[in-house]
């Protein structure tokens, strides 16, 4: 009996944790739900009252009609060509930098990590308004060079957690290497940067979403329509009294999938990366 007892509290133990994911899994994916079923519906259908959630008649015709609207495939394009060098670009100087601070015995390595730690506290509007003036003194607005060019110098947040992954890759496999005659650069290549990969599509992922996504960048320095990402582009369903917003929904559901797909393939290097950058071997 008392078997029994312990076998079924066993079981139900974990039971009010499932439920909290379950009811945490509805409440995120409610937006991305309701985006959807509403990109399907006809003006009307959407406001209706009472609320339905799924449409009475689904309306494939929005999808195209919303990339005729505007010039999505520009605007996707525009997108795609930033977004790829931005990766790129963090995918090139991010683990260099870190490697450099975590496996490189050198004086400023702790005041640099201090220094690149401290930065990731002042928030992107206080330096905005000095940024720009910058860019805009070399001549760069209107161009994607400040959207892009920052990208190769790495970012504080995506060099942390490299820095953190790469200190806790044991010493012991550095020493081998420089014993056999390695350099330095090529420990690097050949030794961390192949163990780093969990690490790497970590920040490859936020790079991708960060890039894909953004729009207060591209607002500010970009104001030629046909150089407009996306996230811009998607304005032209705002109106001056109105909102088209099947459409609108229509158009931001597209936009959304690349990224969606994006983690859904990289998830499980993703939940890795995260739970292995802050171990220490």
């Amino acid at each position: 009996m008392k078997n029994n007892s312990a076998y079924y509290k066993k079981c139900l133990k974990p039971i009010p944790k499932y439920v909290l994911v379950i009811v945490l899994s509805i409440v995120f994916f409610s937006p991305f739900l309701i985006m959807v079923t509403t990109a399907l519906k006809t003006n009307a259908d959407a406001f209706q009252l009472p609320v339905r959630l799924f449409p009475r008649e689904i309306i494939w015709n929005n999808f195209p009609e919303a990339m005729a609207k505007i010039p999505y495939v520009r605007y996707m394009m525009n997108t795609i060509f930033i977004t790829l060098l931005s990766v790129v670009g963090q995918m090139v100087a991010t683990p260099l930098v870190a490697y450099s601070l975590a496996k490189i015995k050198w004086k400023g390595a702790p005041i640099i990590s201090a220094l690149i730690m401290g930065t990731m506290m002042i928030p992107y509007t206080v330096t905005m308004i000095p940024l720009y003036k910058i860019w805009s003194r070399l001549g760069f607005t209107n161009t994607y060079v400040p959207l892009i060019l920052p990208t190769f110098f790495g970012s504080p947040f995506y060099i942390i957690i490299m820095r953190q992954f790469f200190a806790g890759l044991p010493n012991s496999l550095m020493e081998a290497a420089k014993i056999d005659g390695a350099g330095e650069f090529k420990r690097y290549i050949a030794i961390a940067l192949p163990l780093s990969r969990p690490a790497l599509t970590t920040v490859g992922i936020y790079a991708f979403i960060n890039a894909w996504s953004d729009y207060l960048a591209p607002l500010i320095y970009i104001n030629k329509t046909e150089k407009l990402t996306l996230s811009l582009g998607l304005q032209g369903f705002l109106n001056q009294y109105s909102v088209d917003w099947t459409h609108l929904m229509a158009a931001a559901t597209i936009f959304v999938i690349p990224v969606v797909i994006f983690f859904l393939f990289f998830q499980r290097n993703f939940v890795e990366g995260i739970a292995t950058s802050g171990i220490k071997g």
